[in-house]
């Protein structure tokens, strides 16, 4: 019984001097989570809208050639001449030969009118003679028409060429069709120089086709 004492006495003596000895502060190290670097995650792209609108691409337009205007008298109406248009005003128009140039080119009602029945509607229309100078020595004679329009303006047909330094005799209604007209003139034979003066007798018939003054061939 004695000696169980003294174990037992011994034993706890063992261990309070092993707590003793301890640190006192000795602690088991915690483990320490490994942080693992954060992984992007890409965005879906979305499209953008753009910002500006680009300037659309311009539309060529073949521009279409204005129909002539009417007068209240041939002296005043628009004829067309070696395909250009040319408005008279008082019976005269003048414009530039060529951009820059210091010549002329002057377009002029001569007269010897005649009234017919061009495109027979009951109204009368009139058939006449322009000339026309482009700054040399030459006077070019057009026969031309202006057609009465149902409210008594005109409106100009084209012109054709007779010739240069003609000499005009008269204008009458082709007596043969009361829808044409019949223009004399003197011009020079064939081979004869301009210094020549006309003395050669032509005579020619015009009529309106569609619109259209046109030489009725014989």
């Amino acid at each position: 019984m004695k000696s169980h004492k003294i174990l037992m006495m011994l034993t706890m003596g063992s261990v309070l001097v092993l707590t003793a000895c301890a640190p006192a502060n000795s602690v088991a190290p915690a483990q320490t989570a490994t942080s693992l670097p954060a992984t992007a995650v890409p965005a879906t792209p979305v499209p953008l809208k753009p910002t500006s609108t680009m300037p659309a691409s311009p539309i060529s337009v073949i521009p279409t050639p204005a129909a002539p205007q009417a007068a209240k008298d041939p002296q005043n109406a628009t004829y067309i001449i070696n395909g250009q248009p040319v408005t008279l005003v008082n019976g005269k128009a003048e414009q530039k030969a060529a951009p820059g140039s210091a010549e002329n080119i002057v377009t002029q009602y001569f007269g010897n009118a005649v009234a017919v029945d061009l495109n027979s509607d009951g109204k009368m229309d009139s058939g006449f003679l322009l000339t026309q100078t482009t700054g040399g020595s030459g006077t070019f004679f057009y026969v031309a028409a202006a057609v009465q329009n149902p409210d008594g303006t005109y409106t100009g047909t084209n012109a054709i060429l007779l010739g240069d330094r003609i000499a005009p005799q008269s204008t009458n209604v082709d007596p043969n069709n009361p829808a044409q007209f019949v223009v004399n003139y003197a011009d020079r034979a064939s081979g004869e120089p301009m210094t020549t003066k006309p003395s050669h007798g032509v005579s020619k018939t015009f009529k309106l086709d569609n619109g259209t003054l046109v030489e009725v061939q014989q």
